[in-house]
């Protein structure tokens, strides 16, 4: 009797909710949750950037003139700041445009066509690579367009599951792993001290395994009660393991994404590598902005005043976010609280998500595909969704998460 009055209820629910459901469709909104980009008003508080460092005569502090050639791997106050951000020397920094994800792909390309100190990767029968997940889709999109095999290594609360790298690190085609260490995308976990060390400590059987440490959030923080992360460095010194690490970092999210700096940190013998094959691609990278940037902030202080003012606008937006979940759906899914970051990591009941981002887009809210967090788009159990409040307004935010709520339940409903 129990279970027939529970189905019965379940139905007249998932009536109710698609009543409510078509009243969201009849509406024609156009609601975007798709990527995480900064709003409006997170880039006005950068347009000062715009004119900063220029009454300098357009000279940075060793006297080169920022709108001429030269200075391949960046000028020494950008160096230095960026030096301050990821904690490593000024010697080990290369400053490069406006995009971290530019020089990922170069790296790649770099270690397909002519190695990272074996044979070059075009040239191995198959190159594989690591890759946490739930994780970031631009990474994978990297990895496929070369062809590299992915390999799904699953997140726990700390980080990667590390005993399984290990296994998989035995074999000499695993040539890499790919990761967001800090505030990760889309979960925001950060990487506790002891997988750090496990990071450094590894022993891969391919010599010319890298580890790309994409620490794109790492001064993103939510709350004055924020994360710390391991400087893999430091702890990569204690294993001499220094060569297999590639950090990227960059200005996207912290000023302007279309006009940013991205920097690229490494040991001593990687950094002449990369700007030896580098020499063949360009004479230097913008330097007025780079004078702009280094002008503006002065150093790591400036920096974290300025993303104070970023948490002030976007915390609030996550808080919404996650209320409106607790109040809900919480019988229906479970989610990730991050500290910093740019996302929610969203998992819905296995085999719902695709249900759930298809009904959003017919009621217009627009969210990342589901399956974007795995390579090649395959969540093996269909259940996990970005969520990315922070470029919708407010009321934009409350109205899409509304109807994202609703169609988890009826998703999840017609999946009983």
């Amino acid at each position: 009797m129990a279970d027939s009055v529970n189905s019965l209820n379940c139905k007249e629910e998932l009536v109710s909710l698609k009543a409510k459901y078509d009243e969201y469709v009849s509406e024609h909104l156009s609601l975007n949750m798709a990527r995480g980009k900064p709003c409006t008003a997170q880039l006005d508080l950068s347009t000062g950037i715009l004119e900063a460092g220029l009454l300098k005569n357009y000279k940075a502090e060793d006297g080169t003139e920022v709108r001429n050639y030269g200075v391949l791997d960046g000028i020494p106050e950008c160096k230095r700041l960026f030096s301050e951000i990821m904690s490593v020397p000024a010697e080990n920094i290369i400053i490069f445009g406006n995009s971290s994800l530019n020089i990922m792909y170069d790296y790649i390309a770099q270690c397909m066509i002519s190695g990272a100190g074996d044979k070059p990767w075009c040239k191995c029968d198959k190159v594989k690579f690591l890759c946490p997940v739930p994780g970031y889709d631009r990474h994978f999109s990297i990895l496929e367009s070369f062809g590299i095999e992915m390999i799904n290594i699953p997140m726990n609360p700390d980080g990667p599951d590390m005993n399984l790298v290990y296994e998989y690190i035995k074999d000499p085609r695993v040539k890499g792993l790919i990761c967001v260490p800090m505030y990760s995308n889309p979960g925001g976990v950060t990487y506790s001290d002891e997988v750090v060390e496990r990071f450094a400590a590894m022993k891969p059987a391919a010599s010319d395994f890298r580890v790309i440490w994409d620490n794109a959030y790492c001064v993103h923080h939510l709350c004055d009660d924020h994360d710390e992360l391991l400087n893999v460095f430091d702890a990569a010194k204690k294993y001499n393991s220094e060569d297999m690490f590639i950090e990227v970092s960059s200005t996207s999210k912290i000023t302007l994404p279309g006009a940013g700096v991205s920097a690229l940190a490494a040991s001593a013998n990687n950094i002449a590598q990369i700007k030896k094959r580098m020499a063949c691609q360009t004479i230097g990278y913008d330097k007025v902005n780079q004078l702009r940037h280094a002008s503006y902030f002065v150093n790591l202080d400036g920096i974290k005043a300025h993303m104070k003012k970023h948490a002030a606008i976007i915390a609030p937006k996550f808080d919404i976010v996650l209320r409106m979940f607790s109040e809900n759906i919480s019988d229906f899914a479970s989610w990730t609280s991050p500290k910093g970051g740019y996302f929610i990591s969203l998992d819905v009941k296995p085999g719902c998500a695709g249900r759930v981002v298809k009904l959003c887009k017919e009621a217009g809210v627009v969210l990342t595909g589901a399956g974007a967090t795995y390579p090649y788009k395959k969540d093996p159990e269909d259940k996990n969704i970005r969520i990315a409040p922070t470029f919708p307004d407010t009321d934009e935010l409350i109205k899409a998460v509304e109807i994202l709520c609703v169609c988890v339940k009826i998703a999840t409903l017609e999946n009983n």
